[in-house]
């Protein structure tokens, strides 16, 4: 049994920090975002090259519209577990931002940014832990894999495709930002679109018509009564209750005519034995309950076709006492000094698609604060990005083993 307190700061004689933090600026200063030309390819190109540069074996596979995964092995001696570590290199468009999205300056100890933290930082992490092991006297046993995928803010076509292609590997870590947590459960994440039909009337005469936004006011209502109770009664120990949200609505042309249509999406994140199926039924039965009672209420619903690509967007549930869960959470209680917290408030990531469809028991963690994802003050700390990298190998080392 590999005791990892004696191993702690090994790593960091293998690497320099000058390295992870000229690795973090380059990824993101390279634009990978959805209005972006060619999204991901020109960083994924990036990574490739640096890590043939730097002697890894490296398959870089085009996904869609010349966007591409970046897949890089470290091979190891035989006999371990093999280590899947995911990343995307995708991010959110940079908006209005406090800084130079792209300028990656270091101010008080942190790159800025967008994808410093969602997710460049964590895979620069990944790459340098492993860059390290490689260049260090340690012979690791089982082989560790990054997989750097495109799309995971759209539809996860990267991820989609490595669990397509028949990966295999005996345990992932998803590498999103974790603020010093890990999490080995989330909920699913189903977005749905109600469209309610009215129809259409002059303002001054609205008798005439039958008015959808006031229909939708009254599923809104009755969904609320119904539904709500029933996810309150519903949690989950690693991913927390089952909830929903009313994000968007549009209804109606003008203030002077009856509007003939009205559409609610909603945002539908369940638990481990609710199925889309069963999420969807609930609404249905709520539209059949207005629909006996009110003769012209007229409503479908239907799956919102941006939320996924081709595989359901399921939840996420790794037991704890799987060796890649002991071995993320051994690795951060060594590096905090005391036992690391599990986190039940993790949104969807891809570690549902390589837990669920590639049958390969995932954890999530990777450095920086979740907070400054997406936002307008992106950022992450260098001392983060050092810790991750101290992380990301103590996992490795007691889960893929190392020859004595």
């Amino acid at each position: 049994m590999i005791s990892l307190k004696e191993w702690k700061g090994y790593i960091a004689n293998y690497y320099s920090k000058e390295d992870l933090i000229k690795l973090t600026q380059e990824l993101v200063r390279i634009p990978s975002h959805v209005n972006h030309p060619g999204r991901e390819r020109e960083v994924g190109l990036f990574l490739a090259q640096y890590c043939r540069e730097n002697g890894f074996s490296v398959e870089v596979k085009p996904i869609v519209d010349g966007r591409v995964n970046v897949i890089v092995t470290l091979k190891g001696t035989g006999g371990g577990k093999s280590l899947l570590l995911n990343g995307h290199l995708d991010t959110v468009p940079p908006g209005e931002m406090d800084f130079d999205p792209y300028k990656a300056d270091i101010v008080d100890g942190y790159i800025q940014g967008r994808g410093t933290v969602d997710m460049k930082g964590p895979i620069a992490s990944m790459i340098i832990m492993m860059k390290a092991i490689k260049d260090s006297p340690l012979k690791i046993k089982g082989d560790i894999i990054f997989t750097g995928v495109i799309g995971e803010e759209e539809q996860s076509e990267g991820t989609e495709d490595i669990v397509k292609s028949g990966i295999k590997a005996d345990g992932g870590v998803v590498g999103e930002p974790s603020s010093y947590e890990y999490s080995a459960g989330h909920r699913g994440l189903e977005w749905l679109e109600i469209r309610i039909k009215g129809r259409a009337a002059h303002g001054g005469v609205p008798h005439l018509g039958v008015n959808a936004i006031e229909k939708a006011a009254v599923l809104i209502k009755e969904i609320k009564d119904t539904i709500y109770p029933k996810l309150e009664k519903r949690r989950n120990p690693l991913m927390g209750p089952s909830v929903m949200n009313f994000g968007h609505i549009k209804g109606g042309i003008q203030p002077s005519t009856v509007a003939d249509s009205c559409i609610i999406q909603i945002d539908r994140r369940y638990i481990t034995g609710e199925t889309v199926e069963s999420v969807i039924s609930e609404y249905q039965e709520v539209i059949d309950i207005i629909k006996q009672k009110d003769p012209e209420f007229e409503a479908e619903i239907v799956r919102m076709p941006n939320n996924m690509l081709t595989l359901d967007h399921l939840p996420l549930e790794t037991k704890l006492d799987e060796p890649i869960a002991k071995a993320v959470k051994n690795a951060l209680s060594t590096l905090l000094g005391k036992e690391a917290t599990l986190s039940t408030k993790r949104g969807w990531t891809d570690a549902s698609l390589l837990s669920n469809f590639a049958n390969i028991p995932t954890i999530v963690y990777g450095p920086g604060d979740i907070s400054y994802s997406h936002t307008k003050n992106e950022k992450i700390s260098v001392k983060e990005l050092e810790e991750a990298v101290e992380v990301y190998f103590l996992t490795a080392l007691e889960f893929c083993g190392i020859e004595e």
